[in-house]
């Protein structure tokens, strides 16, 4: 079992702060050792103030390479579309935002598409900055019928279309996510989550380990290294 560290905060405020802080300094070691990096970064409304904080940050942004962990099969102007705003966030910085979908409407397709774009780029990831959700999903790895593609394919696939199902009401799109594979073999892994609800399904996944049914459960049971996990209620 992985030793996972949890910080808590008192505040979204606190938890966007030092979120933050954390991705700078890995982008900051990363550009120091190799002089590039590439990140790996959730979609969703809670990591959103830590990204506006880290694009704040004197990073020579020019040379980093951003990718969402997942998207829908959305433009990029669609608000639902996570490529898009890292691309508002983070292209005015200079940083390189690389979306997984192409204007495809297929995800097997999209899927196919992205990991053949996705293969010229340096691996593995600095960081991969997950969040989860109160289904135990990551990414746009949900129990359903693509769970155990994106979560035991080739491990040389890094991405891969899934259609959730059902097709969550907030969101109903078909997807690209990262792989298991391509998340699991990134430098360091950390989580970010709010609500008491999430930090349970977290736990008792943990709790669980590789025999757990929750995709975020089986990611973190396939993980080499201690994480952080960055909650507040």
């Amino acid at each position: 079992m992985i030793d996972a560290e949890w910080w808590d905060y008192d505040s979204p405020e606190e938890l966007a702060e030092a979120v933050a802080g954390d991705v700078g300094y890995i982008i900051g070691q990363a550009l120091e050792a190799r002089g590039r990096a590439m990140i790996a970064l959730a979609g969703g409304e809670t990591p959103k103030a830590a990204y506006a904080l880290l694009a704040a940050q004197p990073i020579e942004w020019a040379d980093v390479t951003i990718l969402p962990t997942d998207d829908r099969l959305v433009a990029l102007d669609n608000p639902a579309s996570n490529a898009g705003m890292l691309a508002r966030q983070f292209m005015p910085k200079k940083a390189r935002v690389i979306p997984l979908c192409a204007g495809e409407t297929d995800p097997v397709a999209a899927g196919r598409a992205a990991d053949s774009r996705l293969a010229d780029l340096e691996w593995p990831l600095d960081i991969a900055l997950l969040g989860v959700g109160e289904d135990g999903h990551t990414a746009s790895i949900f129990p359903g019928p693509d769970h155990d593609a994106a979560l035991n394919g080739p491990k040389a696939r890094r991405a891969l279309g899934v259609r959730p199902d059902p097709l969550p009401a907030n969101a109903p799109y078909p997807r690209v996510t990262l792989t298991k594979a391509a998340l699991v073999s990134a430098r360091t892994v950390t989580l970010i989550l709010r609500g008491k609800a999430k930090r349970k399904v977290v736990e008792q996944a943990l709790k669980q380990g590789a025999t757990s049914a929750l995709p975020i459960g089986r990611l973190l049971a396939d993980l080499d290294m201690d994480i952080d996990i960055h909650w507040c209620a």
